[in-house]
């Protein structure tokens, strides 16, 4: 039942007073009309970099914003999505009022009180019929780490819901096994600072110019004249501007990586002493390279023998030498051993914990991270663990709740959710600030699960989504800039965000939304301390004590404010956190200094080394063939587009910075051989969906080979839905298609 007080705030219309009421449900404070013109800062809240921008304010709420020149991530730069952020917030569309689709299946605007009331109602009649875990959620990277942390919270530990999982695991699944299986913690090791501190930048997968502009400005930084080597079938800007470009086939990338260790190990170029002390598992892996000679990996790569040997000897060479990736190994059907592979070279040559080196993957989202230790989802809350039966005490008792209260497993994965849908067993989805029915593979096929769905809750900014159009209820959310919180970027810094505008019409916070159903679910009380992000976060750090990214030491926002951004570990001063052995104390590092982890060498496996993971390649699940003799790539298409341009198409200047119309990059001897003209329109096909495009002919990309930008709205008819069998991370960057002039015999 809806408590009191808020049956007494929700009868009726809700006033955007009522709603902004300083404290009311847990909104905190409202820019003030009063408040003279001034200046403030703020995290931006698209990408994984996690730049700081100035928000300029007219009579308290901000006008314009340009770029923070004292913050260490971004030193004053901004790409054009930070530029525009503020833009996109005004659009037209936004979801100014909840929305429940009526008997002629039309979304109708309500009031609060009926849309809490609606939900509570259909959830918990589904679970009253089917059982409960026949509920599940799907949320997201972008919210405050607070947020998800209520949310993950709520579900599991107040509504009942075993699964629930994150559209990170889209972009970072693979990431955060790899780190687990041969770190023994999500640990990405780095600091950017390392951007400009390597001699040597490996770079594979990963188009950091337009994916991560900032983070490329930071190479432009480095003063070494480094190597830059950029591994990629695709002739992409980065790759352009790389001192050396291995165009190798597509998802051969484990064949060159383990031909690469063969290399270093027989000649010698290998840091036997850090091997030995650090790691496990080596001779074996010495062992399993040997097929990998140079006549096979030139042949599975189609690199030349030269060009193989050239990159063994730059990381030879190299005094501090760096591996990067991004989406590009990750979106993989073998992401996470093709991580390992990367992360086996750092070990096996010692470059990991010190300046400029690092097996560090780059985050997509801009709280990936955030989402990744505190959403809830197929970790417990704070880096634990569902399974450790310690962990599970640990977090009830500091939440105060009734252990019995936390699942003993994690939850399932995004697809198995969606297959719960098509096997029965899911009948209640509630979909937060993710747009799945744009952004999951085989889209086809996850529209037809969307549809299946009993009753489909959406919580978004905006009621134009692909997934909102198939809601049965639409919650409308505030957007980033209209309410507080933290985000923690790619190099583990946690950094502040504010709200400095008004949402408009009855959009809330997330946060508040959470708090307003778990008041109307009847579990309001187990988190009756939960009435601000503030108050969330002295929570986090509490269950944070004693773990790897252990922020104890963290006093409160201002703090990391005025420290510019605070990395994780910070403990508290009297505290040290152990390095797994009895033997040896991790100290704790300062505030505000740039810190990379393992600098002594100890990793978060009980026996404090690092592991050295591995397995024989697979072969591409949908290789080219004579109906469908194209392999399909996809990936970034412009700096000005983010994600399913949800936010992005709202602005006028980001539209005008990217195509009008969707576009297929293909090689012009293909083009040639296919009578296909620069600028016509084609059809491209796989055995799951058509789409049409204009043809862009470049030899960026290889003969055989086709690129789609992943933003546009029908890019996902083409993709299969395979995935990696470690981290459940879908295979988004290779599938078989064909390219056909239109009208011509398919």
């Amino acid at each position: 039942m809806i408590e009191s007080s808020l049956m007494r705030a929700f009868d009726g219309p809700l006033t955007r007073e009522l709603l902004l009421q300083p404290g009311g449900f847990g909104l905190g404070q409202v820019p003030a009309k009063s408040q003279p013109n001034a200046v403030t800062t703020s995290v931006c809240g698209y990408c994984s970099t996690g730049c700081s921008l100035n928000l300029h304010l007219k009579d308290g709420e901000a006008i314009s914003l340009s770029p923070n020149t004292n913050y260490p991530v971004n030193l004053g730069m901004a790409c054009p999505k930070g530029w525009e952020a503020l833009t996109v917030l005004d659009a037209p569309d936004r979801a100014t009022t909840p929305l429940l689709r009526d008997a002629s299946g039309k979304l109708k605007p309500i009031g609060w009180d009926t849309a809490l009331k609606t939900f509570v109602a259909r959830m918990q009649g589904i679970q009253s019929r089917h059982g409960d875990d026949s509920i599940a959620f799907i949320s997201t990277g972008q919210m405050a780490t607070e947020e998800m942390a209520f949310l993950g919270a709520l579900a599991k530990f107040g509504m009942g819901m075993k699964h629930g999982d994150g559209n990170t695991r889209q972009c970072m699944a693979t990431a955060v096994v790899a780190y687990k299986q041969s770190f023994g913690f999500d640990a990405p090791p780095y600091t950017y600072a390392d951007f400009e501190e390597s001699d040597t930048i490996v770079l594979v997968g990963s188009n950091l110019c337009l994916a991560h502009p900032i983070m490329w400005e930071r190479v432009m930084r480095n003063k070494n004249k480094p190597e830059i080597i950029v591994i990629d079938p695709r002739r992409t800007e980065t790759a352009m501007a790389a001192t050396l470009h291995l165009p190798l086939a597509p998802k051969s990338d484990m064949d060159l990586f383990y031909g690469i260790a063969r290399i270093l190990i027989e000649r010698g170029w290998i840091d036997r002493q850090f091997i030995d002390a650090n790691t496990t598992g080596f001779r074996t892996f010495s062992e399993f390279v040997l097929p990998f000679t140079l006549d096979h990996v030139a042949t599975a790569t189609g690199l030349s023998a030269e060009t193989i040997e050239r990159f063994a000897a730059l990381i030879h060479e190299g005094k501090r030498v760096s591996f990067w990736w991004t989406m590009g190994v990750n979106q993989s059907y073998q992401g996470v051993r093709t991580a390992q592979s990367l992360i086996n070279l750092a070990l096996m040559t010692g470059n990991i914990g010190k300046p400029g080196t690092g097996a560090n993957s780059i985050t997509g989202q801009c709280n990936a991270m955030g989402s990744r230790l505190f959403s809830n989802t197929t970790g417990l809350i704070g880096g634990h663990d569902f399974a450790n039966a310690d962990h599970r005490a640990k977090v009830a008792g500091i939440l105060g709740i009734d252990e019995a209260r936390i699942p003993h497993e994690a939850s399932w994965s995004y697809h198995e959710i969606l297959e719960g849908v098509l096997k029965g067993k899911i009948r209640g989805l509630w979909v937060i600030c993710t747009n799945p029915a744009h952004s999951w593979i085989n889209q086809r096929l996850c529209h037809d699960i969307l549809d299946r769905v009993e009753f489909l809750v959406v919580q978004d900014m905006y009621h134009t989504t692909e997934t909102v159009q198939r809601a049965h209820l639409v919650l409308p959310a505030a957007g980033w800039g209209e309410k507080d919180g933290t985000f923690i970027n790619s190099e583990r810094r946690i950094g502040v965000f504010k709200k400095v505008r008004r949402a408009p019409g009855q959009a809330i916070s997330d946060f508040s939304i959470f708090r307003l159903i778990a008041d109307a679910w009847g579990c309001g009380k187990m988190f009756e301390n939960w009435d601000s992000p503030a108050a969330v976060f002295q929570i986090l750090k509490q269950l944070t004590a004693g773990q790897p990214c252990d922020i104890t030491g963290i006093e409160d926002y201002r703090m990391i404010e005025e420290s510019g951004g605070i990395q994780w570990p910070l403990p508290t001063a009297s505290q040290e956190v152990s390095d797994l052995t009895p033997s040896e104390k991790r100290l704790r590092p300062s505030a505000g200094q740039e810190q990379r982890l393992f600098e002594d060498g100890r990793f978060y496996h009980p026996d404090g080394r690092a592991k050295f993971l591995f397995e024989a390649p697979r072969p591409m699940p949908e290789p080219a063939s004579a109906k469908y003799p194209f392999v399909l790539l996809t990936g970034r298409g412009t700096a000005s587009q983010w994600h399913t341009q949800t936010r992005t198409s709202k602005s006028e200047v980001l539209r005008k910075l990217y195509p009008q119309r969707m576009y297929v990059e293909i090689n012009p001897n293909d083009a040639r051989s296919l009578g296909i003209a620069p600028n016509e329109i084609v059809s491209v096909e796989s055995q799951r969906g058509r789409v049409t495009a204009q043809a862009f002919l470049t030899p960026g990309v290889p003969v055989g080979q086709v690129f789609v930008a992943m933003h546009e709205s029908n890019a996902n008819q083409l993709t299969d839905a395979v995935f990696d069998p470690y981290s459940k991370q879908p295979s988004y960057k290779s599938c078989a298609v064909r390219v056909t002039r239109l009208g011509t015999q398919r």
